[in-house]
């Protein structure tokens, strides 16, 4: 197999309905007293649903406009008698689906069924019949849900475990986990708040807002992203409004119009209703799929309703003057909550302001900034970050917050959420790690050397330039218990620089650097070719950088030496650069002598031969190979003998001079 990868990018992804999702009943065996759509397993509308004929050719024309990914759900879909013809019509033809079940009807046959490769994901109302059979209302609930988890383990399906949070439960929540997490490697929380019935019944909405969280609670038993956050923030303008799904502008009053202009998937409710989006009830903005074609929905009806609602003084005034960007509330939402488009909802207030608090105090607790080689690299972890996290070595790079040019690493403990998921195209698979190619993102796996392949494996997850990166590792106490030497945990920080240094102009060298009279100086060469001996000789006399490697990066007026933490034997480093005024290639000898490379050919194949090497695509190399060759032609190259006596370093000072 290659090691070499080539790839293409794509500026602007075309509008194309990529994604569908169907309800295929509102009906459900249960009758939770938090759901917002479910009808009874008998209700009259089961008359009304969509057959398995007009299932099949909604997606035969999802299809051909571009469609390869379904999310069944419900109701509870399972429901339907004929579930299996239509997953398998659905699935067949998909790269991929998820599927939102509650378990309870899940046989030895479905579980097989589910064997097919994408995301299933089953409810978890309570870690005990009594609670969960409460919440459900219906006496069994938790001994079929249990059977039904059961049914998948035997079957060997990967799924995960979706939590639902609510006051019915809340007092058992640690045991919910612990439950979770003996079923299946993978759970996550679903709907931590509480949406209105779609029905407007204010009976239903009564249960409903009984059953939600204190927003405190709703924030701790689904924490925020921080970083995803961050990165909302940084994206708005101060023209901008967030809204649940995105940013929309200050001053454009169409509630839906950012929402449908970025989106690539649609929704079918059970009944043929399309929109672009799951929570619009509202009948006039859903389109009857018995009467048209979904080409008609997506291509003309979907893009009317940007312009047909607009906010009114009340939301101009409220929401839409709001500079939150961590509050959820949608268009969609308000119409729920109060049967227009409007409003503002207080409980997402309240929550808001929780949010904004508990992201506060997150930041100060679990987020650290080191700067190195002109790149701020932002760390956040799901476990608190002290001063005994990282070696003392990292105190000198670090940084009171971010820059403009800025990395971001995030440590987490649990699973990543890839059981049951295609990873892609394996492209590298060299111990310690297996490399897979998805979409816009690299996904890296251990690989056991020792056979131990029962052992938990860590992940990594980056973006297509590695500038976010997601480390999941299996191992609390390995964070816990030590004081780490690398920032990255899992990966060794120079693998993961060198490709961002690479879009940069920059790289890392075997190398000893020193500062010395101002300008930077580089000793280049493997181990035991003398970098440490002649970084001892420079104590006192010159800034050392570091003994072992080093950054060089080429920047509008030249090339500049950086120091980092990877040093060899000699602990001294320094977060400081320097132009860079020369190379040595270096060799132990009896006598001091500097010789002039006069020739750039004979250069570059030494440097070549010292550059830290990440895994290498195609364009890495590319890079490369045209950085090193103008470091070559541009900064004076010597070949250096030296001896023990530290002669060395007054030939270095007057050379400096």
């Amino acid at each position: 197999m290659s090691e070499y990868l080539s790839i293409k990018k794509i500026q602007s992804q075309p509008r194309l309905p990529l994604q569908g999702e169907i309800d295929l009943t509102w009906r459900c065996n249960n009758a939770c007293r938090h759901c917002w759509i479910s009808l009874p397993a008998d209700a009259a509308e089961k008359e009304q649903e969509l057959s398995f004929d007009e299932i099949r050719r909604i997606a035969d024309e999802a299809r051909s406009l571009g469609c390869r990914q379904w999310n069944i759900t419900g109701g509870e879909p399972l429901l339907r008698p004929d579930f299996p013809e239509i997953f398998e019509y659905l699935t067949s033809q998909a790269v991929t689906y998820s599927l939102n079940t509650n378990g309870t009807l899940i046989t030895p046959a479905t579980a097989r069924q589910l064997k097919r490769k994408g995301n299933k994901m089953v409810a978890l109302y309570g870690a005990t019949a009594e609670v969960y059979d409460y919440v459900a209302r219906r006496q069994g609930a938790f001994e079929q849900a249990m059977q039904g988890f059961a049914y998948l383990k035997e079957a060997g399906v990967a799924f995960t475990v979706q939590l639902v949070p609510m006051r019915a439960n809340r007092r058992q929540w640690d045991a919910m986990v612990k439950l979770a997490e003996r079923l299946s490697p993978q759970w996550r929380v679903g709907a931590s708040w509480l949406y209105m019935s779609a029905s407007g019944s204010a009976e239903r909405n009564a249960e409903i807002r009984a059953q939600r969280l204190e927003p405190r609670d709703t924030v701790l038993l689904d924490p925020p992203d921080v970083s995803f956050a961050d990165r909302t923030e940084a994206a708005r303008s101060d023209n901008a409004v967030s809204t649940g799904c995105g940013i929309s502008a200050r001053n454009d009053n169409r509630l839906f119009a950012g929402c449908i202009e970025s989106r690539r998937e649609f929704h079918v409710d059970a009944y043929g209703g399309a929109s672009f989006c799951c929570f619009i009830k509202d009948p006039a903005m859903r389109y009857n799929l018995r009467r048209g074609t979904l080409r008609e929905a997506w291509e003309e009806f979907i893009p009317s309703l940007a312009d047909k609602v607009r906010g009114d003084p009340e939301y101009m005034n409220n929401c839409g003057a709001c500079r939150k960007t961590n509050c959820n509330w949608c268009g969609a939402y308000a119409f729920l909550e109060h049967g227009h488009y409007n409003s503002p909802i207080p409980y997402l207030c309240d929550t808001a302001r929780a949010e904004s608090k508990y992201m506060d105090d997150w930041k100060k607790n679990h987020r650290r900034y080191y700067r190195v080689a002109g790149i701020s690299v932002q760390i956040d972890s799901d476990l608190p970050i002290t001063d005994l996290t990282f070696e003392p070595k990292f105190r000198k790079f670090q940084a009171d917050g971010p820059q403009e040019d800025s990395i971001s690493i995030h440590y987490h403990f649990s699973p990543p959420f890839l059981n049951g998921r295609d990873m892609g195209e394996k492209v590298y698979d060299r111990q310690p790690w297996a490399i897979y190619r998805k979409d816009h993102s690299w996904i890296y796996k251990t690989v056991e050397s020792n056979g131990n392949s029962h052992l938990p494996s860590k992940f990594v997850v980056a973006n297509n330039d590695h500038t976010r990166i997601h480390i999941y590792h299996p191992d609390k106490e390995d964070y816990l218990s030590r004081s780490l030497s690398s920032l990255t945990f899992a990966l060794t920080d120079q693998a993961l620089l060198a490709r961002v240094l690479a879009d940069r102009k920059g790289c890392y060298l075997h190398s000893a650097g020193v500062i010395l009279n101002g300008k930077g100086l580089l000793f280049v060469g493997h181990s035991d070719a003398g970098k440490s001996t002649i970084v001892k000789m420079l104590r006192g006399q010159a800034e050392i950088l570091c003994d072992d490697r080093n950054i060089v990066r080429r920047w509008p007026d030249g090339f500049k030496v950086h120091g980092c933490w990877n040093h060899g034997e000699v602990p001294d480093i320094s977060s400081s650069s320097a132009p860079l005024h020369a190379i040595f290639f270096h060799q132990k000898s009896p006598r001091n002598r500097l010789h002039r490379i006069e020739d750039p050919k004979l250069t570059l194949r030494p440097l070549l031969a010292c550059l830290i090497r990440p895994f290498m695509t195609a364009d890495w190399w590319e890079k490369m190979l045209t950085l090193l060759d103008s470091m070559s032609k541009e900064i004076p190259c010597y070949n250096l003998e030296f001896d023990r006596s530290g002669a060395l370093c007054g030939l270095l000072q007057e050379f400096t001079e």
